[in-house]
């Protein structure tokens, strides 16, 4: 059968279901079966030795430009990056043009990528246009497609308002997550420290995060509801979830490979490829990053994937536009954590793939017998330098262009649909 597939010889790593053992993994139309069962004549093998079989791995916040930017991403360039960084899903944040606060707007996302590389579950707007004055179409989008909404790129500044996307996104099964930034306090254009001081650049203080998380979980906890943070990037954010989670706030977070890998040092030199919102931090923010990653603070790695053109990015720095992509480089940033003994096989697992599914409410995440094969090969000790000439993005803004990784995707199924191969 050529739409069957047998994984051998891979060490399968499946949080949901506790497993970790040397194995084989068969997929039948599309769907994870039992090899005990009897495996299909004609199959596809594939061998699976050195490598991980893991879920597919979910990037729960994405900006693939589409609609209005496509200079920088589309929804099919975005997914290939998806899928060669492991990916088999991915949720696409709303600050497109226009906005995704629509039926409309969601119908088109999802038209175009079942057309691509990956699964794309698309966020929609918390408020219309995201201009922060009145509530989007919550049941809309939702019946549309939608499985969160946010209005990442900007926060929401009323907070009645975001008291209210509480109680009504739970009401619809939905995911609210913030984008926690005090507007007032973040006129710069870099971490507020030593650094921007040397280089006299204008500073953000880690207060313009910590101010509005603060505001989040105090809303979660008084109307009873979920909320997820996005982008955490301070020592101070990180001791406001974990204080929150431990008396019982329904709090989850997301931190970047970024944000545990690189510190405002990054920027010396000018380097538009390490702007970003939230800035890079200090190197005790980092550190206290990782330790949210060691400690369970932290539920989710994601990349805010943020494809930028070398029109924005080859520019003044007070003029360069924030972000950095990350799709490619997230899974080899992120095993170095494995590497150095703070998360074990299991815990990256669970940040990368098992949890966003949990937060996001997708069924996915997992390698159960008759669950969908999305699945992901990592070879955890390959290493390779990454160049611009490997960048399958339509744009090249990281600043890990020209380091020596470690740990790579080598296959990417998608429903039992190969859409990244480096087993050839």
């Amino acid at each position: 059968m050529s739409d069957s597939l047998l994984i051998k010889n891979g060490r399968i790593i499946d949080p949901v279901n506790n497993v970790d053992r040397q194995s084989d993994l068969l997929v039948v139309n599309g769907c994870i079966v039992d090899p005990a069962d009897g495996v299909p004549s004609g199959v596809r093998e594939i061998d699976a030795s050195g490598c991980w079989v893991v879920p597919g791995l979910i990037d729960m916040h994405v900006h693939l430009r589409e609609p209005g930017e496509e200079y920088k991403e589309d929804i099919l360039s975005g997914t290939r990056a998806a899928a060669a960084g492991g990916f088999t899903g991915v949720a696409c944040m709303p600050n497109t043009k226009p906005v995704n606060d629509s039926r409309a707007v969601t119908s088109m996302i999802l038209a175009q990528a079942a057309k691509g590389a990956c699964r794309v579950h698309p966020v929609g707007a918390i408020s219309k246009s995201s201009e922060g004055t009145s509530l989007a179409e919550f049941g809309e989008m939702k019946e549309a497609g939608v499985v969160a909404v946010s209005d990442d790129g900007l926060p929401v500044r009323d907070s009645q308002l975001m008291r209210r996307a509480l109680e009504y996104a739970g009401d619809f099964g939905l995911a609210v997550i913030s984008h926690s930034e005090e507007p007032s306090l973040s006129r710069g254009v870099m971490n507020e420290g030593a650094v921007s001081t040397r280089l006299g650049l204008k500073g953000i203080p880690t207060a313009a995060e910590s101010i509005m998380v603060y505001r989040e979980i105090a809303l979660a906890e008084y109307t009873k509801k979920k909320i997820h943070i996005a982008h955490v990037s301070s020592a101070m954010s990180t001791d406001l979830i974990r204080t929150a989670k431990a008396r019982g706030v329904q709090v989850t977070a997301e931190t970047t490979p970024h944000y545990f890998t690189l510190t405002d040092e990054a920027v010396e030199g000018y380097n538009t490829n390490a702007k970003m919102n939230p800035p890079l931090r200090s190197e005790e923010d980092r550190q206290a990053i990782r330790q949210g990653l060691a400690d369970g603070t932290f539920d989710a790695i994601a990349t805010d994937h943020a494809p930028h053109s070398i029109l924005e990015k080859e520019v003044e720095f007070d003029r360069a536009m924030n972000g950095i992509i990350g799709l490619e480089t997230s899974l080899p940033l992120s095993l170095a954590l494995v590497r150095d003994g703070l998360i074990d096989e299991r815990q990256l697992i669970e940040l990368m793939s098992s949890n966003p599914a949990r937060i996001l409410g997708l069924a996915a995440g997992t390698l159960s017998i008759g669950a969908v094969a999305d699945i992901t090969l990592i070879d955890p000790d390959l290493a390779f330098t990454y160049t611009e000439d490997q960048v399958v993005s339509k744009s090249k803004n990281s600043p890990f262009l020209g380091w020596k990784l470690q740990g790579r995707a080598m296959l990417t199924v998608v429903g039992g649909r190969i859409t990244h191969n480096l087993l050839r």
